[in-house]
């Protein structure tokens, strides 16, 4: 089964935020990158478990956007 993850940058709050509409309850943020992406990675199982979807082996998909204004 394959679900997809979105991170979007938080320009207020200086956070990454990952949510997905496939798997319920998966809203985390981090203000590093790679350090969403660990704590992804540790909670879709559980929240899987959770949610009771049978437990299959999964692929993740990330989608990453991040829009910044400049002065020029």
């Amino acid at each position: 089964m394959e679900y997809t993850i979105h991170f979007i940058w938080d320009e207020d709050a200086q956070v990454w935020v990952a949510t997905s509409d496939d798997i319920a309850g998966l809203v985390l943020e981090s203000g590093s990158f790679d350090a969403l992406l660990e704590r992804v990675r540790h909670a879709v199982p559980e929240l899987l478990d959770l949610n009771k979807i049978p437990k299959k082996p999964l692929s993740l998909s990330f989608v990453s956007e991040r829009h910044e204004r400049i002065a020029l």
